[in-house]
């Protein structure tokens, strides 16, 4: 099974992190496929940032076609662009927001989300009640940690991300905490045992899923909202990666 993981950022060290992340958890037949978008922001917080992958996202989707990978994982916990990725690809698509509040749904009654900016709080927001899982979830928390200082060994990012973990438990009784980031996907297991509650991971459980998928040989609806696009001119950023029907 080849498993194509794109990071919608340019970042390349975030990259490297998800890739281990996802192999930690991939079975002994899977191949983890990582790449790193050509173009776009650094990090994505918000719309603007959502926004500006998009175009670096799908060039990376139709390359991946054309390669025959099994299942493409979009690791951004917004879930940049996965839409979009679903109505090009004939492999089924994951994004690792949804894959992670799926997998907490069904380990307790009630979890909260621990992400960076509180600009990033509303895009989440939005994510869960259209996924249906906005009464799930106690709370979404910003930790007040830029993405890129998760790239900075230096920074204190990962003690600002326990303590809002913290708090997450004593005030908002939340029984496991998914962490809304990416970046964030080395931190799960040791974050888990500080505070003797499931501590999740998207991109393991995005690689889990799209195992299972993939497994039972299931592949996204092309009749209605993930119609393959028409074929049509597309000028400028997606040159010669537009749809041709």
């Amino acid at each position: 099974m080849r498993l194509h993981l794109v990071n919608p950022n340019t970042t390349q060290s975030m990259t490297d992190k998800i890739a281990a992340a996802a192999r930690l958890v991939a079975s002994e037949a899977t191949t983890i496929l990582p790449a790193t978008s050509r173009m776009g922001p650094a990090s994505i917080e918000g719309y603007y940032d959502d926004a500006l992958a998009l175009p670096g996202l799908i060039d990376a989707v139709a390359r991946a076609e054309a390669e025959a990978v099994d299942g493409h994982i979009v690791a951004c916990f917004d879930d940049t662009g996965v839409d979009a990725a679903r109505a090009l690809a004939r492999a089924p698509v994951i994004g690792i927001g949804e894959a992670g509040f799926h997998m907490a749904s069904l380990i307790a009654h009630r979890f909260a989300v621990v992400t960076t900016l509180s600009r990033s709080v509303p895009v989440i927001e939005a994510n869960l009640d259209r996924y249906g899982l906005a009464r799930r979830c106690a709370r979404v928390r910003a930790s007040d940690v830029a993405v890129l200082e998760l790239e900075d060994p230096a920074s204190d990012a990962r003690a600002r991300i326990s303590a809002e973990i913290g708090r997450a438990v004593r005030e908002d009784h939340a029984e496991a905490v998914v962490l809304g980031c990416a970046g964030m996907a080395d931190l799960a297991r040791a974050l888990g045992e500080e505070h003797g509650v499931p501590v999740i991971d998207g991109v393991a459980c995005a690689v889990a899923l799209m195992e299972g998928l993939v497994r039972v040989g299931l592949a996204t609806s092309k009749t209605g909202a993930y119609a393959a696009p028409r074929a049509k001119p597309y000028t400028g950023l997606l040159g010669d990666f537009a749809p041709r029907g």
